[in-house]
């Protein structure tokens, strides 16, 4: 018979217990919510390297049924393929790419100028697209200009015209920090691009050695739940990044196909594009069809109206057709939701999240599919 005392007691420490492993659960949640929110930029760039390795591996085993060459020899062919593909699109289009390019950006920035003296005829305010050194505007017609009565020396009239040591000195500061500026930024997107190659090609060249070194993390009582999620989250990481390439090659073809038969002068470089802004579901075809809209305007009504009609085919193309068709055993998320964790994550961590959101959201689905599997099976069996 026990003692109503050790009870009491027993159950104190048991509540001891669990408040204080509660306690440093949620501070660990925090620390770690902490750790992703500072570093999301790093994260994010880690988690395309491996996108990036899960997309090599996914053709390299497309391969592996065809043949059997080894592993890291069928890895080599897929790169050897891609980098001639790339390397053959630069070198037929490249000078047609740089020209479209350049000629892209005159007419949106024109086009643009156009709909902010189209609001300020209508009274609309746009102070905020404007973009121009307010420095270096020209003061408007009836403000008066202050003069001052100064005594001029002769060394003063000789040097008219010509800028003082500090003027040079200031005008030679800020071209230099432009230049570090712009160095800077490239050197962090080319360093960036080869860190996700490096990242991509290592995940790729040694997939097992990875998934071992993940499962061997998790506990020895939960890995066999962790191989199986691992092993799903890979399979439709796969599927997904297949369907997304042929839907994102289809996009291209179609739209500068039909753009170039509209007549619109930049219909390679609007369908490379359409066809790269269709990775991101939804977001990424409303922001390619304005491009494609407001690049049309500069040659008339009737192209902008037909380049319309042309990215709302191929809107349904992709929405109706290709994402049913191709994706439908790779991921089955409603629009709405996928919607609004693309805003939730464009908001909170930028063009990165914005970008990888659906990948992330494909990975908490699998994870959530495989425990609400497993809490359904004991209801079943009882």
């Amino acid at each position: 018979m026990t003692d109503p005392a050790d009870n009491r007691l027993q159950a104190r420490n048991d509540m001891a217990w669990a408040i204080a492993v509660g306690g440093i659960g949620a501070v660990l949640f925090a620390a770690l919510l902490t750790f992703a929110w500072h570093f999301a930029a790093t994260l994010f760039l880690l988690f395309s390297g491996m996108l990036l390795g899960v997309g090599l591996n996914a053709m390299t085993t497309q391969l592996g049924r065809l043949t059997g060459l080894p592993h890291a020899l069928r890895l080599a062919v897929v790169c050897l393929a891609l980098a001639g593909l790339l390397s053959g699109i630069v070198f037929l289009g490249g000078t047609t790419i740089a020209q479209q390019a350049t000629v892209l950006s005159n007419t949106i920035k024109s086009q643009l100028g156009s709909v902010k003296e189209f609001l300020e005829q209508h009274g609309v305010d746009t102070s905020y697209l404007d973009f121009t050194n307010a420095a270096g505007e020209a003061k408007p017609e009836g403000t008066a200009v202050p003069t001052t009565t100064t005594t001029t020396t002769p060394a003063a009239s000789q040097s008219h015209g010509i800028p003082g040591a500090g003027a040079l000195a200031s005008s030679g500061g800020a071209i230099i920090s432009q230049t570090l500026k712009v160095l800077l930024g490239t050197v962090s997107v080319v360093g960036n691009f080869f860190i996700v190659l490096f990242l991509g090609l290592a995940f790729a060249a040694q997939p097992s050695i990875y998934r071992a070194g993940l499962l061997f993390i998790a506990p020895a009582k939960y890995r066999a739940q962790a191989t199986v999620i691992v092993d799903r989250i890979g399979e439709t990481l796969e599927r997904w990044l297949i369907a997304q390439i042929i839907t994102m090659a289809a996009v291209f073809l179609v739209t500068w196909i039909g753009l170039a038969i509209i007549g619109i002068p930049s219909s390679f470089i609007l369908g490379i594009q359409a066809g790269l802004l269709a990775f991101i579901p939804t977001v990424g075809a409303i922001l390619g069809g304005l491009i494609v809209v407001l690049a049309s305007l500069a040659t008339g009504w009737i192209a902008a109206l037909s380049a319309f009609i042309l990215f709302l085919g191929v809107h349904a193309l992709e929405s109706y057709v290709l994402t049913p068709i191709i994706q439908r055993q790779a991921l089955d998320i409603p629009p709405a939701t996928l919607f609004a964790f693309q805003i939730l994550l464009g908001v909170v961590f930028g063009i990165w999240g914005l970008a990888l959101a659906l990948p992330l959201m494909a990975i908490a689905k699998v994870m959530i599919d495989h425990f609400k599997a497993e809490d359904q099976a004991p209801a079943k069996a009882a």
